[in-house]
């Protein structure tokens, strides 16, 4: 198990009955990366990989 997994694993028992919108999302994010722009490349990966889709798996 990554260390990430945790988190993860903590955001899903902790929220995963809420239903939420992407703009609600990409504020979190926004706000994550004011409070630690350390992780600014992360996040933008991050969040490409998920606008993105299933588009990168047509290789």
């Amino acid at each position: 198990m990554y260390f990430t997994d945790r988190g993860i694993e903590e955001l899903v028992e902790r929220r995963g009955e809420e239903s939420v919108s992407l703009e609600w999302v990409a504020s979190q994010l926004q706000a994550f990366v004011d409070q630690n722009p350390e992780f600014e490349t992360a996040i933008e990966r991050f969040a490409t990989f998920v606008a993105r889709g299933d588009e990168d798996d047509e290789d």
